[in-house]
């Protein structure tokens, strides 16, 4: 006969898809009933509503009949709000976050801290237009491919577009005081479009758009050592990516340009100001090099150099040229996106292997 002990056992390796805790360590598991064979117990989540209930719902009943349960009721509660202030306590260690320079919110992660394994790569550029966002979320999902752990800030606050592009329609939950991103294709994201109802403008000026950028960090639980955090920047060189440079003095910049000549021009004073302010570029990306006709030809139809040229006024690499192109995903299919290329598709290739060489170039810098 199964005992609640053997029950407790077998749920410790079914975890809260979003905390990636275990059940039974985070106190979600209640009220164990043993009839024969038969398994009843009740499932405490984070909030009412939670997103992945099901998820939760069909790996504990799989735990449970793989022990050898023929039956398994469950029932579903919510944490209370004092349940849920001790849990996001328990988040942050159980202890007073780190410090942060004064005047300035303590910091939730260690992420931002000196001795933090995670790599910042701000993905920037001159103007906008250059498909600088869809950089970001394809190299992102590329890291992710190749088993990195990967997180996105969308810190372009005026023209955030990561959730749409990655069809995220989830909201992050949100426990006590603690924000858990959202993680798609192996991606966690967070973004200000996830607390913005409508595509409503938001008409903010500069100290309130660092503030934000801030909140990501203090208030968000990225889990585990992310092995990389992407910031999709807004294009230019204002307050944001000011507050980029100071906040975040050991990033890394990728600067995406398109190969007309205006572009590149502009872009390098992306460049020049990741270089005054001691951040080491690691290359250049070509964005819409190219349109590929059905003949197989290619149609420069916005010039050819401009990344090239770019590269070479900033004394670094072109990481990749990527043609103009159309991701083949259709909505009816699983974890769709409209702008995420499959990795088996020529320019999901071409990603790959930027990913590569970014991963390549930042674990060489790193040793």
């Amino acid at each position: 006969m199964l005992t609640k002990e053997q029950v407790l056992e077998a749920l410790r390796d079914v975890k809260d898809p979003e905390l990636n805790r275990s059940l039974v360590e985070l106190n979600m598991i209640r009220d164990i009933r043993i009839d024969g064979d038969t398994v009843s117990l009740t499932v405490v989540l984070t909030i009412t509503g939670c997103p992945l209930k099901a998820k939760i719902e069909q790996d504990v009943i799989d735990a449970l009949k793989q022990l050898g349960a023929k039956e398994v009721r469950l029932q579903f509660g919510a944490m209370t709000d004092e349940e849920r202030a001790a849990l996001s306590a328990q988040l942050r260690g159980g202890q007073t976050p780190p410090s942060a320079p004064a005047g300035q919110a303590p910091l939730l992660n260690p992420i931002l801290a000196k001795d933090s394994h995670t790599t910042f790569i701000a993905i920037t550029s001159g103007k906008g237009g250059v498909g600088k966002s869809t950089v970001t979320v394809n190299l992102a999902v590329s890291l992710a491919r190749l088993g990195k752990r990967v997180g996105i800030i969308d810190a372009d606050i005026y023209g955030f577009s990561v959730p749409d592009m990655m069809n995220i329609e989830q909201r992050p939950t949100v426990i006590g005081e603690t924000i858990l991103p959202v993680e798609k294709l192996g991606v966690k994201v967070m973004s200000m479009g996830f607390f913005v109802e409508d595509n409503s403008p938001v008409i903010w000026r500069g100290p309130m758009l660092g503030k934000m950028l801030r909140n990501f960090f203090t208030e968000v639980h990225w889990g585990d050592d992310l092995d990389y955090m992407l910031l999709d920047l807004p294009p230019g060189t204002g307050d944001m990516a000011l507050d980029v440079h100071t906040m975040i003095p050991q990033s890394k910049e990728i600067i995406v340009t398109t190969p007309h000549p205006t572009a590149s021009f502009v872009a390098a004073r992306a460049g020049a100001m990741a270089k005054r302010t001691g951040h080491e570029i690691l290359g250049v990306v070509e964005n819409m090099a190219w349109y590929e006709a059905k003949d197989g030809s290619k149609e420069y139809v916005f010039g050819k150099g401009g990344g090239a040229k770019l590269a070479e006024v900033l004394s670094t690499e072109l990481l990749a040229q990527i043609p103009l192109g159309q991701p083949d995903n259709h909505p009816a299919e699983p974890d769709y996106t409209p702008s995420v290329y499959r990795a088996d598709s020529p320019i999901g290739k071409l990603y790959l292997d930027m990913a590569k060489r970014v991963a390549e170039k930042c674990e060489a810098g790193g040793q």
